[in-house]
């Protein structure tokens, strides 16, 4: 049975897991919540206590809490499935005015340690899960040929740290490049309910949902597609207020409002390669 390693098992993560199991593979997850361990472990999963920090002059080998080797240990395929869970144009307060680098970069500094660890062991794939926030506030249509412009500190982060795995000679990296992610139990019609002056009516959505965001994952390890970077958006592209309004119907939800005064900006991210290159087929076609 061929194992995986994957290194977060949150709102994705966790049904990518289940679904690795399903198609016959042996998964090794982790979290960083001891009480989770026992629910992963029922699930099948092999599970591990595994955090990682960015710590002002810490080592990198103390930069990683949890048995990271075995964590690795039989896996030929790496899933990095961690948020940099970072908001706005720069750094969070926390970090804004710190001197060090470490600091400055928490996502990164977080990823790098685990390099080394890679380099040692039998993993010889990783499949980074990015955003398409690395390609900023871009008007227009949007491939992955298109120059990657971050203008947040989240996605000027996921940027760096996809050309640091990309870099390494030692293993082969796929990018993925998620949208918007969306599921049953998650939309961003819930924040936006009863809002007033929303900006960019016209502009295009760019979700994907969770099932597809799995299917993907699946398709690129059946497929062995490594060293590639695809963009994981449903094409399935309303306009803003007519999503949200069309969201917010259905959930019988106070309606948003639009601001029409200003022209709409937006890009439209297209996911050919996905179904072209890769040969996957979208599940969600509606969101």
């Amino acid at each position: 049975m061929t194992q995986i390693s994957l290194l977060g098992c949150g709102w994705l993560g966790l049904p990518l897991a289940k679904a690795l199991i399903v198609n016959g593979f042996s998964v090794k997850g982790s979290t960083t919540s001891e009480s989770k361990i026992s629910g992963l472990k029922a699930l099948g999963i092999d599970p591990f206590l595994i955090t990682l920090s960015a710590v002002e002059g810490a080592l990198d080998s103390k930069r990683i809490t949890g048995a990271i080797e075995d964590f690795f240990n039989g896996s030929k395929t790496l899933v990095i499935n961690i948020p940099p869970q970072l908001r706005g144009k720069n750094s969070d307060s926390s970090t804004a005015n710190a001197p060090s680098a470490s600091l400055r970069k928490p996502f990164v500094e977080k990823i790098k340690p685990l390099i080394p660890y890679i380099e040692k062991s039998t993993i010889e794939n990783v499949l980074f899960v990015s955003s398409t926030s690395v390609y900023g506030e871009a008007n227009g249509t949007i491939t992955e040929e298109t120059p990657a412009q971050p203008d947040t500190e989240s996605g000027k982060q996921l940027l760096e740290t996809e050309t640091l795995l990309q870099n390494n000679p030692n293993f082969k990296t796929t990018i993925l490049r998620f949208g918007g992610l969306i599921g049953e139990d998650r939309n961003p019609i819930r924040f936006l309910a009863g809002k007033e002056n929303l900006d960019n009516p016209e502009a295009p959505i760019n979700f994907i949902h969770q099932e597809d965001c799995i299917g993907i994952i699946l398709k690129i390890i059946a497929t062995d597609s490594w060293n590639e970077i695809y963009n994981g958006v449903s094409p399935f592209h309303p306009s803003r207020e007519t999503y949200y309004t069309q969201k917010a119907t259905e959930l019988a939800l106070p309606l948003p409002r639009f601001d029409h005064s200003k022209p709409s900006n937006g890009k439209l991210i297209l996911s050919d390669k996905v179904e072209n290159v890769l040969g996957y087929a979208f599940i969600k076609t509606e969101l």
